[in-house]
């Protein structure tokens, strides 16, 4: 994390306008995003992509600090929650960005024991889609605009949709949505066999749980055969390298121990040589022994001296290394378990996504094999009126959805899905 030097002098005046135009700062970022208009401001749900700022005001130290681990962009679950560190699971569904950057501060200072509370500003990086469904040309989901209306949004999908039976469905429809929901039940299948694995993997399991669907079908048999081979992989992996990292630290304990004993033995020697020089020295007093012998003596224990620091540097060396290792091995763990819950989580929006298409080419098969073959002929009559389009709105709120009524300049907002329907045209009798 990045922050002033701690012997930095902040003057109280430039403390007090640091502090200030941090907190303005939060604000203004919190709410510079365009927001859904509703009547009580745009609350957040399932699929909003929020962007996420912390940064923390030290009175003590007169100092910033940039939460710059904690920044980056997170997406509101399926639960309504978003997962952080340090924070954990937290509650995003029905809150305002305000709200849930004022409930991230809280949580950073209660779950670290922070005596100031970090300031957290939350902007919205990209709404919750929106999704056409029904008679357009393409429908699907589409990026939300926070000007979008009703005609807006079929403008998005190309307009009605345009077929040889003059926009009243029939058996190509009925081929063209069945494609896609196949596609879409493989897809969903995929991410189903792809959720089972890493949540075995998140909660340390040998097996994975798959759902008994996808045993019903050689596809799906593959699918799952698939995800046991790449969760054994990534297993073995992950023992290779914290298996690596465990030899090296038994190398080195190793290199400790056998400069430990080359220590003990210079050391003995070195003491060895001392009583030789004290008691050559006590001869050369007495003009017994040359000046040359007592010399070498001392050049022998200087060089033994400078072993021995050798080798203290080399085991000092040696457990810092040990020390790494040993972190280096503690991140793997951590990023591994990073990676599983962002993949998870991911997973979990796919499978979301994939779901609501799912329904919406569910009911466009069966919009169109319940209309009768005789239509098409009946639209291209001369004699028959124009079709009449309705437009309607399913909206979710507080975990319930109602539909309703629309017209083509009504406010469409994020999350909605669009029904667009157009009813068979009425043969005028004469």
């Amino acid at each position: 994390m990045k922050m002033l030097p701690a012997n930095r002098f902040v003057p109280p005046s430039i403390s007090a306008f640091l502090g200030a135009a941090l907190l303005l700062i939060a604000s203004l970022v919190a709410t510079a995003a365009p927001a859904a208009q509703t009547d009580g401001g745009y609350v957040l749900d399932t699929m909003d992509r929020l962007r996420v700022r912390i940064a923390e005001w030290q009175s003590a130290e007169g100092a910033l600090r940039d939460w710059a681990i904690l920044n980056g962009d997170y997406v509101v679950g399926p639960s309504g929650d978003i997962s952080m560190p340090f924070v954990g699971e937290l509650a995003a569904r029905g809150r305002s960005t305000a709200e849930l950057a004022s409930a991230i501060g809280e949580q950073l200072q209660q779950k670290l024991g922070l005596p100031d509370r970090p300031e957290a500003s939350v902007e919205i990086a990209e709404f919750r889609p929106i999704f056409i469904a029904g008679d357009v040309q393409t429908p699907g989901k589409y990026p939300y605009d926070p000007q979008l209306t009703v005609l807006k949004a079929l403008s998005l999908a190309g307009g009605l949709r345009r077929s040889d039976s003059a926009g009243l469905g029939g058996p190509r429809d009925f081929v063209n949505a069945q494609g896609n929901y196949d596609v879409l039940v493989a897809q969903r299948n995929g991410l189903l066999a792809r959720r089972a694995r890493l949540v075995a993997e998140a909660e340390g399991k040998d097996d994975i749980v798959f759902p008994d669907e996808l045993g019903k079908s050689d596809a799906g048999r593959k699918l799952m055969n698939d995800e046991k081979a790449l969760m054994a992989a990534r297993e073995k992996r992950l023992r290779l390298q914290l298996s690596a990292l465990d030899d090296l630290k038994k190398l080195l304990q190793s290199e400790i121990e056998s400069l430990q004993q080359k220590i003990t033995t210079q050391t003995r020697q070195l003491d060895l040589a001392r009583n030789e020089l004290k008691s050559i020295g006590n001869l050369q007093e007495k003009g017994l022994v040359v000046n040359q012998r007592i010399l070498s003596l001392e050049q022998s224990n200087a060089e033994l001296e400078g072993k021995i620091l050798d080798m203290e540097t080399a085991s000092l060396r040696a457990k810092q290394d040990i020390a790494k290792a040993a972190q280096d091995a503690i991140s793997l763990q951590n990023d591994r378990e990073t990676e599983i819950a962002r993949d998870r989580q991911q997973a979990e929006a796919d499978l979301n996504e994939v779901s609501v298409k799912m329904g919406m080419y569910a009911g466009l098969m069966t919009e169109a094999l319940g209309r009768a073959p005789q239509a098409a002929a009946t639209a291209a009559s001369a004699t028959a009126s124009a079709p009449t389009i309705h437009y309607k709105i399913v909206r979710s709120a507080n975990g319930k959805s109602s539909e309703t009524e629309a017209q083509e300049d009504t406010p469409v907002r994020p999350g909605d899905v669009i029904k667009v329907e157009v009813a068979a045209p009425q043969v005028n009798s004469n």
